[in-house]
């Protein structure tokens, strides 16, 4: 994933509330009514709904029922929010991280709260949204989680510190200075416990993973499991001696699923960081890019599956598990469904984490760069094959001017990548499937009465540049990691940041953290934090020390980006975004169609060429498969589950890169997505559409 911008916190908040709207927040339950209750629609992630109104005989027939604005949209924000809707009643964050909640009929504001007090400044963050539990709404805003009252959007007493939120940084056996943790997914609860997994950066310095269990009433700390483990556990021998003091990743970016029947936790893990050099990490690295299954009560680990050793391309996986049942010689079997970066599936069985499909495990190359030692060898499923395509060769780059195939060709040949796992090296690699997948944040959507598997899938390559660290000055050694050398404008740019944020805000931020930006409070002193604050607002840096870097790597990245030709397009060829559905009964892929399309290349005549995209789709029991998700259209879609058929499309303000809900409120059944926009130069946006019947 990419590197979020920087960004500031400020530490109150307000409540606004339209007129009489916080004396009543719920309409009366009605067997008229149902919910899409929690995150991704059910406990089990699968994205499935029994309702039938909207069907494939009458979905053509889709209006727009209702629109909502957030007017909290800015140049290059996001949006990612799977609204929940309990009892009529709406509840979503806008791309500045209000909590609101809605009449879920009418898309009327019933009350709003803002965590920064209407302080705001920026730039984007992204958080997929809340959870709601008897009566409470606990959702996050950097390392603050919050727990609001679901009827008037106030702050719960008794909940968290005096200032009524739970610090995410707290209890990671680190100083709390030193930490940048957010939540970008909400958690989970089981039975008393809210149960989270946590966004931490990227680079060094970084946090663990830990996940941890909150008591729901109060927000005290439950139990812990640390992903990166401590002496005496498990998977301590698969790192340096000391790296549970100072190693971070291994985190479980993408949230939390729960079986409440067996009182059994699953997640699934991202990379260690630094990403894409492990020289202070040698080893495999448990519980880095590994399912694992917990028991809910304790926090005790279950059973784990490591599907990547030793991760060097930030091949997280980037979903949350989904829980399945599927059928084995006649009979129904549990079953936990992974969706990779890299296009494949791993299916396993529910209790004891036992591979369900064949695999194998294959020689890998050797890396380059000094001090790193890539693991030898590494798993793969031989079934279901993959989703995405494997390997990038010169056939498979673009055509589609002879001037686009010639710049693709001089940068493919310029970074040449023999093996899909070639370890980053001083050449230049390009990754494929890229570090947005294959599969993504939006996960799979499973049919209960048919076994499929739908996922939607990136077709995109990344280019990869690693170069020595020479850098002497405090920026060039701390920070042109992930901004580039000299404050170049490399994505995430800090070009003009003094003409958005004061010198405080920026002090505030480098000492905190943000999202995937590292807190730098404990490995630069004061002095150091101020020289650099005056660097990024006057230009004038100054030396670095051996000691304001205790987390110093010998290596950095310095290009990082998506392989796009000469005027933007994707530098592979067609499909660059396909939907996918996969029989995880007989482990074999029913129909892949392209998907989304670029409006500029449509109106030349190039269509179905696909594009990235990022979100995922619903299935509906009487065979519907519904999905916005593609960057560049701003649409969504409804297919025939069956084959992939296109029935229905309807037009978005911004691309809705998430996964839509569906409810039914007064029994009329509504689809609602979340526009947010803002993805790879995509305009953003801040509007929910609902449709429905007429």
């Amino acid at each position: 994933m990419r590197i979020a911008r920087i960004v500031v916190l400020v530490a109150s908040a307000a409540i606004s509330a339209a007129p009489a709207a916080h004396a009543q927040a719920r309409a009366a339950p009605s067997r008229r009514n149902v919910d899409w209750p929690v995150y991704q629609g059910d406990h089990d992630h699968t994205h499935y709904t029994t309702l039938s109104q909207i069907s494939p005989a009458n979905v053509a027939k889709l209006r727009v029922a209702w629109t909502y604005d957030t007017r909290d949209a800015f140049d290059g924000s996001e949006m990612q929010t799977n609204p929940v809707i309990l009892d009529g009643v709406m509840y979503g964050m806008s791309p500045k991280q209000r909590a609101f909640a809605l009449d879920a009929a009418t898309g009327k504001e019933l009350w709003s709260f803002d965590p920064t007090g209407g302080r705001f400044t920026g730039p984007r963050i992204r958080y997929r949204g809340v959870v709601v539990h008897e009566g409470k709404v606990y959702f996050n805003y950097r390392y603050r989680l919050f727990a609001i009252d679901a009827k008037t959007g106030r702050q719960s007493p008794g909940w968290g510190n005096d200032s009524g939120w739970v610090d995410l940084r707290a209890g990671l056996d680190r100083p709390v200075e030193g930490l940048s943790v957010s939540a970008s997914t909400p958690g989970a609860v089981y039975k008393d416990m809210l149960i989270v997994g946590t966004s931490v950066p990227e680079a060094l310095p970084s946090a663990p993973g830990d996940i941890r269990a909150y008591d729901v009433k109060t927000g005290a700390i439950r139990w812990t499991f640390h992903t990166i483990p401590h002496p005496g556990e498990p998977g301590y021998e698969t790192w340096p001696p000391d790296a549970w003091k100072i190693a971070g990743g291994a985190n479980a970016w993408s949230g939390v699923t729960i079986d409440q029947r067996r009182g059994m936790v699953f997640f699934a893990t991202g990379s260690a960081s630094f990403d894409f050099y492990g020289a202070n990490r040698l080893g495999d690295n448990l519980y880095a890019n590994s399912i694992v299954a917990l028991d809910a009560n304790t926090g005790k680990r279950v059973w784990h599956f490591q599907g990547l050793k030793h991760d060097l391309w930030d091949r997280d996986f980037p979903a949350a598990p989904t829980l399945v049942t599927v059928r084995r010689n006649g009979r129904p079997v549990d079953a936990v469904a992974q969706i990779t970066k890299t296009g494949h599936v791993w299916l396993l069985e529910r209790t004891t984490g036992r591979e369900l499909f064949p695999s194998e495990w294959k020689r890998m190359p050797p890396a380059t760069l000094d001090g790193e030692v890539a693991a030898d060898s590494q798993r793969f499923p031989v079934v279901p094959k993959p989703f995405a395509r494997q390997q990038l060769t010169e056939d498979g780059l673009t055509r589609r001017t002879p001037e686009a195939h010639a710049a693709a060709l001089k940068i493919f040949r310029e970074n040449p990548t023999p093996h899909p796992f070639t370890p980053p090296n001083l050449t230049g690699i390009l990754i494929f499937p890229g570090v947005d997948g294959g599969g993504e944040y939006g996960g799979p959507a499973f049919d209960k009465e048919t076994g499929l598997l739908y996922v939607n899938s990136n077709e995109m390559a990344w280019l990869l540049k690693i170069v020595p660290r020479e850098d002497k000055s405090i920026f060039g050694a701390h920070c042109a990691e992930c901004h580039g050398a000299q404050n170049t404008p490399m994505a995430p740019s800090l070009t003009g940041v003094g003409n958005r944020l004061t010198r405080e805000q920026i002090i505030t931020t480098i000492r905190e953290g943000t999202g995937r930006m590292p807190a730098f409070a404990t490995a630069l002193d004061n002095v150091a934090i101020n020289d650099l604050a005056n660097f990024l607002l006057t230009g004038q840096d100054v030396a670095a020390s051996a000691s304001t870097n205790p987390f110093y790597t010998k290596y950095r990245n310095t290009v990082f980006d998506i392989f796009l030709d000469h005027e933007g397009y994707p530098g592979i060829a067609p499909p660059w975004g396909t939907l996918n559905a996969i029989d995880l009964n007989r482990g074999t892929i029913t129909w892949t169609i392209p998907f989304g399309e670029y409006p500029k290349l449509v109106a030349q005549g190039v269509k179905n060429t696909g594009t990235d995209n990022y979100g995922g789709p619903i299935v509906t029991r009487n065979g519907l498969l519904i999905i916005a998700a593609t960057t560049y259209d701003n649409k969504i879609r409804a297919f025939d589950k069956t084959n992939g058929r296109l029935l229905w499309e309807g037009n978005l303000p911004a691309a809705g890169n998430t996964t839509p809900s569906t409810y039914m409120v007064n029994g009329k059944q509504y689809i609602v997505i979340a526009c947010g926009g803002g993805k790879n130069g995509a305009p953003s946006g801040g509007t929910y559409v609902a449709f429905a019947l007429p």
